[in-house]
């Protein structure tokens, strides 16, 4: 019996190796979100050429400016994501498979990829994914026409609330230090 024991604990603790199509599956896209993002940077710079052009009216400047601001919020957006995914795949492997001995004790001098519990990635997380939604809020208000003052009283409101949400992360942050300090 102790034996069938034993194997059956061997078994279920090695499914948690599993969770590597999800490590491997989260790099890809990373790595996928990284290139698109990139390639994005590459045609907005190409394009970024035709704005310096004498030729061009300045109602066409202006919506080539527009349009060239919605292109770089629209590159930082993807790599955010690419950073979310990447982050993702870090932390399932290190709170599932093991630790990576090159962001411990190595001289990365930033330990944000560094997860010791399912709270830290989680947290690290939110973060990335406030950010994203912070810019997807400055794409679609800087793509906004107001019509009336109540338009402009929204989007002031918007921006109050994003910066509750940063003070409420940051002082979320702050109480965690105070705590693990005492």
């Amino acid at each position: 019996m102790k034996t069938l024991e034993f194997l059956f604990e061997r078994i279920l603790w090695n499914t948690r190796l599993i969770v590597l199509v999800a490590v491997i599956a989260s790099l890809v896209t990373s790595i996928a979100v990284f290139y698109v993002a990139t390639a994005d940077v590459y045609y907005l710079l190409s394009h970024l050429v035709e704005y310096t052009s004498p030729a061009l009216e300045s109602a066409a400047r202006a919506k080539l400016r527009s349009s060239s601001i919605s292109h770089v919020v629209e590159v930082v957006d993807g790599y955010l994501l690419a950073t979310v995914l990447l982050i993702f795949a870090f932390g399932l492997y290190e709170l599932f498979i093991s630790k990576i001995d090159e962001a411990e004790g190595g001289e990365v001098a930033s330990k944000v990829l560094v997860i010791h519990s399912l709270d830290d990635l989680k947290a690290r997380l939110s973060k990335v994914i406030l950010m994203i939604l912070i810019v997807k809020f400055f794409e679609h208000a800087i793509g906004m026409e107001f019509a009336n003052p109540i338009q402009l009283l929204y989007l002031a409101a918007g921006i109050a609330l994003i910066g509750l949400a940063l003070y409420l992360g940051h002082a979320g942050k702050d109480s965690k230090r105070q705590h693990d300090s005492a």
